[in-house]
């Protein structure tokens, strides 16, 4: 799981770890540099002034000089020629004179002037023990109670990262529930993780029942509902063939039609229930003459309406895939059009990568717009027709084939869908 748990609490500890080896390499250069500078300089300035009052008692004192410190004294009016040739241009204050190593401290009193200075390296020396070196255990403290806390936090999200990778591995078709089974949790899986292992071996259990009774389902509703369509369509045909008034004929034709629309739902429903890697039964077929052949049967929907229905071929194209399939798509399309569309006129334009259904009719706000894809969602719940599932089964149709529907519409203006086949 490259975003699991662990993988985030390690990016957590090693971003804490930096962050504060980050502040404890800036503590030691800041007591670094306070060692050398400010703590030296103190201590010089502390030095001077105990040896000015030792020279006020007695001006035979001589300067300090010692292993760290070397002082030198230049009496008022005297020459300065005893002094080392680098210190002798320098002024009251403290330096740091980095190409020689020395630390010096100039302090003129009305006697003269006292030079301190004081070995660079013996500063260091001392930054290194009082500064550098403190910061370094920390540091390695710090390292350790960092890593015995990563450890720590590991064995105990373990558990939770065993199950993810458990449930990651199932198949949703049909889970394989045997590893969160209580007597196959591995040891360090107790606590609150053995209560979510278990819940999650009693959800897959359930998921199982669920997969295998809508398979049941789906295997025995297209037989329980092909065999009477069977019986409508051969009872329709056989009263075809005998001489009936036009009106009679009119009927059993709307008969057929309606059959034949049936069977084309029920084939788009068990492709939709079926797992996306079993391939429906498909063929070549020329969409033109479906889209023709439904807007023959949606004529049928605008009797009494003033509406021209028109269809426009700019191309023929030829596709792969169920043709039941496209004759739902289009069906839905073209009754939601004569559903929702009271005067005006209502096209079909076939183009070579799309099929565009536009009407005249009351069209949807932005809001509806948004939700006309969801199931049972009717734009206007006052018009008897339809029940809010056409444009639900265009869109998972049209997902299950890998093409792209688009709706444009504008309240009082009209509709227009679009299916994108490239």
């Amino acid at each position: 799981m490259p975003q699991g748990l662990s993988r985030k609490i390690r990016i957590a500890f090693i971003i804490q770890v930096v962050l504060a080896s980050l502040a404890i390499v800036l503590g030691v250069f800041l007591v670094s540099a306070v060692i050398k500078h400010s703590l030296i300089n103190t201590a010089l300035q502390e030095e001077a002034a105990h040896y000015w009052d030792l020279y006020g008692a007695s001006e035979s004192q001589p300067p300090p000089n010692s292993y760290n410190m070397r002082g030198y004294l230049v009496l008022r009016g005297r020459s300065n020629l005893v002094l080392p040739e680098n210190l002798r241009a320098l002024k009251p204050g403290f330096y740091e004179l980095k190409a020689d190593g020395l630390l010096v401290l100039v302090d003129e009193k009305p006697a003269g002037r006292l030079y301190l200075v004081f070995q660079r390296s013996q500063a260091e020396r001392l930054a290194f023990y009082f500064g550098t070196l403190p910061i370094i255990l920390t540091l390695v403290a710090v390292y350790f109670v960092s890593w015995l806390t990563y450890r720590a936090s590991k064995r105990l999200v373990s558990p939770v990262s065993w199950l993810a990778r458990q449930v990651a591995q199932w198949d949703p078709r049909g889970p394989d529930v045997t590893g969160l089974a209580p007597d196959k949790l591995p040891a360090d899986v107790q606590g609150e993780a053995r209560q979510l292992a278990s819940a999650l071996h009693g959800l897959a259990q359930r998921v199982s029942t669920h997969v295998e009774r809508e398979r049941d389902f789906t295997r025995d509703a297209s037989h329980e509902l092909r065999t009477p369509l069977t019986v409508i369509r051969v009872a329709s045909d056989m009263a075809m063939a005998e001489e009936s008034s036009p009106r009679v004929t009119r009927s059993l034709q709307r008969i057929q039609r309606a059959g034949r629309d049936m069977e084309a739902v029920i084939d788009a429903f068990l492709i939709l229930a079926r797992e996306v890697d079993v391939e429906p039964q498909s063929e070549d077929f020329d969409l033109a003459d479906i889209v023709l052949d439904e807007a023959e049967n949606a004529r049928s929907l605008l009797i009494g309406k003033q509406v021209d229905l028109e269809v426009t071929c700019n191309a023929k194209p030829r596709l792969h895939a169920p043709p039941r399939v496209m004759h739902v798509v289009v069906s839905n399309l073209l009754r939601n059009a004569c559903n929702y569309t009271d005067e005006g006129r209502i096209e079909v334009i076939l183009e070579q990568d799309r099929i565009i259904v536009r009407d005249t009719g009351v069209g949807m706000s932005e809001e509806s717009r948004a939700h006309a894809f969801e199931p049972f969602y009717r734009a206007d719940p006052s018009r008897p027709q339809g029940t809010g599932l056409g444009l639900s089964i265009v869109r998972k149709l049209c997902e299950r084939f890998s093409w792209k529907v688009e709706l444009e519409s504008e309240l009082g203006r009209g509709t227009a869908a679009t299916i994108r086949f490239a």
